[in-house]
């Protein structure tokens, strides 16, 4: 018979079940607080023991010590308190208060309960998932082994505002425990959360290894559905996170991670209970606010490559004081990840695969463009080890009647090996040597520090007020790519570094001067380095108060972050230095000197780009100086919030729930920049570090990449909500049902007042363990800080194909900047499903099916520079004033934000699991199986531009927010008390590059720019499969072991990119080793 389940206040204690009840356990337990002897006795008991808080502050439990049953132990330990437990399951207790205090005047006349019925905390329901599960639930996940030593704490439901007994939230929530994060046995939690097939798109230190002036590389932000991580809004207990970069966006490696208990996934719009961004979701930390006693992780490993080397160092501890009423909690750790480096020059292009440290499978793969679309073959041909055919490793004569001819690294002449199957810019094979294709680092070094306290006192037992402040560090670095690479200089023949034999085909044709294409050798590699800080504080009080007849609960607190970042990139040309370099003529004392006289009068040296010799450090320092671009940021946030919940109404089905609040937050960023970069017309001038030279740019733009700007802007946003859940009916015969509704007012400074609002129910029905949701919500992202008010950064883009003239492969200057007339974009979000869940016919046994559907209006969205010159080409004049490639020394193409484009995505979240003991089959242990998968059946992107149609992106898997059709994380779990063996895979479905490509190899259509014409469309999909294994040697200590990839699954190369990095695992098979103390 299912239960209804009332408490007025709780929190929970929630111990892992293992041992037979009945069994005589041997226990040691001093007198104490109840709340840690509670705690301590389902540690050494090895069963569940749920506890209401307030039934147990301030009351001390007796010694227990000596060989007995688990009944006995209870029944000794609460003797005399007042206190009582009571089995509620096979391997659960809950401990019981007097029958008098477990319920509020408007409960007991809602229904008569049963003083002989367990009495759960709110948000503690009876369809959780088994230990360590993953689970759609609205409550806290029961958590495993190594966090029973935790005390009680108060549950936080993160799928909405509502803090009621016996009520569920209509919006899907997965849930991680943090017995599954630790079985998972990351450096990074981020990683593990990110395998979550909801998730896709998130960003880790695999993505955005290949950029200069991004400011992603290292970050760790988490994105659902493959709308990006600025559409996923990220929680720390329920509270906002400055930003770790201009976007906005929450990096959630400076999160304290060894007290996060759990993570809860929101998988649905959620604006109207939280704010904006929340139009994919929540991703929700939850940390342990209420941890007593000493908790230790050391953990290392490599890859089977001999890179990527790791070590992880972690701490943390809590005492209480005061006779329980002081709490104090400090953690600390150490993070470094090696990374995989840059392997140089011609990676990815040897037949027989030379990808870093023995990656075979890499190859370089590119498109190759025809020109012709209507002779009945396919225009685009995709082919691998294709190489530019416009610059070579030591220099390349690219056009005129001696072109093809290369140089060796001693600068002589030599004819250029083309390969086959030559086109316009490109062939196939030949001479390899100097691609920069697949040359950046495949992961970035990363290091984190990370400090965090927290201090809480009991007013009374009802109510806290805290502090809690953290301070955390990552270092980054990567190599975006091997060189600086040249493919329109313009060199005479008079230069008296080109060689003799050269000088004199110039004069045998005629000519003064050729086109020249070079990867520039004979510097050092790129080198982008990057640091944040965050210090975020919060102060805060939360509890309960009675009030017109009822309890309220409260939260409030005041927030203030800082993010600050530093990008200083290394071995980066000047370009104006470097185009003066190159133009060398001979003095009259015979001395090789720049030609420009204004150039020598501020220090110019002369630079050789034929073959690899090395510049003299005056070259090298006048080109690249000690100095480069460099970019500090300073972003600040401030909340304050409030949030109030009751029941101030019974009504007959049960209690009418009621939560309100509201919420100011001020969002600030202050960028400076090199002078070079940003130029000095605004801001700071030159500087000692940063001298001026008057054959620089004035108005910046002068480094070859990170051409930082100087900026600032901020806004406020002023806020209410309102959310109400009201029971409609609960009988045996029809069920239990509520209907949950929310609203929020919402007013940015920027863009004035933007309403959203959430309307859902559940229905329990008599069907054994059956439950039937369904939400539907209007939600906003506002646009971001950058969005609004980044000030132009300018970068090269190498590559970048004109098909205005022949296709031809060359370098623009692209300038991305902000735009201050941005709307919020407006979604709405529907989610229907069942849950399966406790059915006595089928025990242990859970099953939720929900179907989700997103659309998104008024998307701010930028094209690209390829996209915006296709489009020109096509037809589409909004794009033609953006570019002008006319002039190949000055070609530039300007990116900028609009609200014109929407999004559509629908699909199903599945999840499924089953949990038994194995006794009743005479083995040891717990099974656990659990698998959860995401079908997108639609993700559809429309530029709202004439002339182009929507572009479905569902099963593209070459973007790095590539949605594949199906994504899965499946896993099966043994545990005892002392051993634990797990087996996870991920799994994820074949795609195409492009689902409006027509693939053909003959009789093909005309080829256009909305269905061009391919002869090769497909995107392998994946199986990893990943081993963890533990050994509780001790009460206290547990070794463990796991293994990443286990067969050493290859990536995969796609088109333009080295690989899919949120989809494909780029280290290949990986190995820890780790070892966790608690106390």
């Amino acid at each position: 018979m299912r239960r209804h389940l009332w408490l007025a206040t709780g929190a929970a204690v929630v111990v892992a079940a293992q041992p037979a009840i009945a069994q005589a356990k041997q226990f040691d337990i001093p007198a104490q607080p109840a709340e840690s002897a509670i705690t301590a006795l389902g540690r050494q008991a090895g069963v569940q023991i749920v506890a209401a808080r307030s039934f147990s502050r301030g009351k001390r439990t007796n010694a227990v010590r000596g060989a007995m049953s688990v009944d006995a132990a209870l029944t000794r330990l609460l003797e005399g308190t007042g206190l009582r437990a009571q089995r509620s399951g096979p391997q659960t207790y809950v401990v019981l208060g007097p029958v008098a205090a477990m319920f509020t005047p408007a409960q007991a006349t809602a229904r008569q309960v049963s003083a002989s019925e367990p009495q759960l905390p709110p948000g503690v329901t009876t369809d959780q998932p088994a230990d360590g599960a993953t689970g759609s639930t609205t409550a806290a996940n029961v958590p495993g082994e190594g966090q029973a030593e935790e005390p009680a704490r108060d549950v936080v439901v993160t799928g909405s505002r509502i803090v009621s007994s016996g009520f569920t939230a209509p919006t899907p929530t997965q849930v991680l425990s943090y017995e599954a994060i630790t079985k998972n046995a990351q450096p990074n939690v981020f990683t593990t959360v990110a395998q979550l097939p909801a998730l896709q798109g998130s960003t880790g230190a695999t993505v955005g290894a290949n950029g200069t002036s991004t400011g992603v590389q290292g970050l760790s932000t988490l994105s659902l559905r493959g709308l990006q991580p600025i559409r996923t809004l990220t929680l720390i207990d329920g509270q906002r996170v400055v930003g770790a970069n201009v976007t906005g966006v929450a990096d959630v490696s400076l999160f304290p991670q060894l007290l996060i208990e759990r993570v809860d996934v929101v998988t649905g719009g959620a604006s109207a209970s939280y704010g904006s961004d929340a139009v994919g979701g929540v991703v929700n930390f939850v940390t342990n606010t209420r941890f007593t006693g000493f908790r230790a992780n050391i953990l290392g490993g490599i890859s089977t490559y001999g890179d990527d080397a790791n070590w992880t160092v972690q701490a943390a501890a809590g005492k209480s004081l005061a006779g329980d009423r002081l709490h104090l909690i400090v953690s600390g750790e150490y993070s470094h990840e090696d990374g995989i480096p840059s392997a140089g020059f011609g990676v990815g292009n040897d037949p027989n695969g030379d990808g870093p440290n023995g990656r075979t499978w890499l190859v370089a793969r590119g498109v190759q463009n025809r020109g012709i679309t209507t002779d009945g073959l396919p225009q685009y041909l995709v082919r691998d080890h294709v190489q530019s055919t416009l610059f070579g490793r030591y220099g390349l004569i690219n056009s005129g009647p001696l072109a093809g001819t290369a140089f060796d690294v001693n600068g002589n002449p030599v004819p250029f090996r083309y390969g086959t199957g030559c086109l316009p810019g490109s062939c196939i094979g030949g001479d390899l040597s100097g691609s920069v294709t697949n040359g950046n680092s495949f992961k970035s070094e990363i290091t984190r520090l990370n400090s965090y306290g927290r201090i809480g006192f009991d007013v009374d037992p009802d109510n806290e007020i805290y502090a809690t402040l953290n301070v955390a560090r990552v270092d980054t670095s990567n190599t975006p790519n091997p060189g600086s690479a040249q493919d329109n200089l313009t060199i005479q023949c008079a230069n008296p570094f080109v060689p003799a034999a050269i000088q004199s085909a110039c004069a045998a044709n005629g000519i003064t001067s050729f086109r020249f294409g070079t990867v520039n050798p004979m510097f050092d590699f790129i080198d982008v380095n990057t640091r944040r800080h965050q210090y975020r504080g919060v102060v805060g009080a939360k509890g309960k108060v009675a009030a017109f007849g009822t309890d309220w609960r409260y939260d409030a607190y005041y927030e203030h972050g800082t993010g600050i970042t530093d990008i200083n990139v290394n071995n980066i040309p000047l370009m104006p230095r470097y185009r003066a370099a190159i133009q060398a003529v001979r003095g009259a004392n015979g001395v090789i000197t720049c030609a420009d006289p204004v150039a020598v009068a501020s220090g110019c040296s002369p630079l050789n780009v034929f073959g690899g010799q090395a510049p003299t450090d005056a070259t090298r320092y006048y080109i690249e100086p000690q100095n480069g671009p460099y970019q500090h940021t300073r972003q600040t946030q401030d909340v304050a919030s409030f949030s109030v919940s009751g029941e101030p109404l019974a009504l007959p089905a049960g209690p009418l729930a009621v939560a309100f609040g509201a919420e100011f937050r001020h969002e600030f960023y202050r960028v400076t920049a090199d002078p070079y970069g940003n130029g000095v017309l605004t801001g700071t001038g030159y500087t000692d570090d940063y001298p001026a030279d008057p054959l620089l740019n004035p108005q910046g733009g002068n480094w070859y990449a990170g051409n930082y700007r100087n900026g600032s802007g901020g806004y406020d946003v002023l806020e209410s909500y309102l959310e109400l859940n009201a029971p409609l009916f609960d009988s045996e015969s029809i069920g239990r049902a509520n209907l949950n509704v929310a609203g929020r007012a919402t007013n940015y400074s920027t863009s004035g007042t933007v309403y959203t609002w959430k309307v859902g129910g559940t229905w329990d029905t008599p069907l054994d363990g059956f439950r039937l949701r369904g939400v539907t919500s209007r939600d906003i992202r506002a646009p971001n800080l950058s969005e609004l008010f980044a000030a132009p950064v300018t970068s090269n883009r190498t590559g970048t194909i004109d098909p205005f003239n022949g296709n031809r492969s060359i370098t623009v200057l692209q300038t991305t900047t902000g735009n201050r007339a941005l709307t919020p974009e407006i979604a709405r979000n529907t989610e229907v499903g069942f849950v399966l869940s406790r059915a006595s016919w089928l025990p242990g046994f859970s099953l939720s099916v929900d179907y989700f559907r997103i659309k998104i209006d008024d998307a701010i969205s930028a094209l690209d520079a390829q996209t915006q010159i296709n489009l020109c080409y096509g037809g589409v004049q909004f794009t033609c004033g953006s570019f002008d490639l006319s002039n190949l020394d000055s070609a530039y193409v300007t990116v900028q934000p609009f609200n014109f484009a929407s999004i559509f995505t629908d699909g199903l979240d599945i999840e499924a699991s089953y949990t038994t003991k194995l006794d009743g089959i005479g083995l040891p242990g717990r099974l656990s199986l659990r698998g959860l998968a995401t079908h997108t059946i639609n993700f559809v992107q429309d530029t709202g531009l004439p002339g182009t149609i929507p572009r479905q992106l569902a099963g593209t898997n070459i973007e790095a927010t590539a949605v594949p059709h199906w994504k899965v994380l499946a896993s099966q779990d043994w545990s005892t008390d002392t051993v634990s063996l797990t087996v996870q895979e991920r799994w994820f479905s074949a795609g195409v590059f492009s689902n409006e490509n027509i693939v053909c190899q003959t009789n093909c259509p005309v080829s256009t720019v909305n269905h061009p014409t391919y002869d090769y469309n497909r995107v392998p999909g994946a199986l990893y499969v990943d081993l963890a294994a533990s050994y509780r040697f001790t009460r206290a200590f547990q070794a463990y072991a796991k293994v990443d990839n286990v067969f050493n699954r290859d990536g995969e190369t796609v088109p333009g990119n080295i690989t899919t990095p949120t989809l494909y695992d780029v280290v290949g098979r990986a190995f820890r080793l780790g070892l966790r103390a608690n106390f």
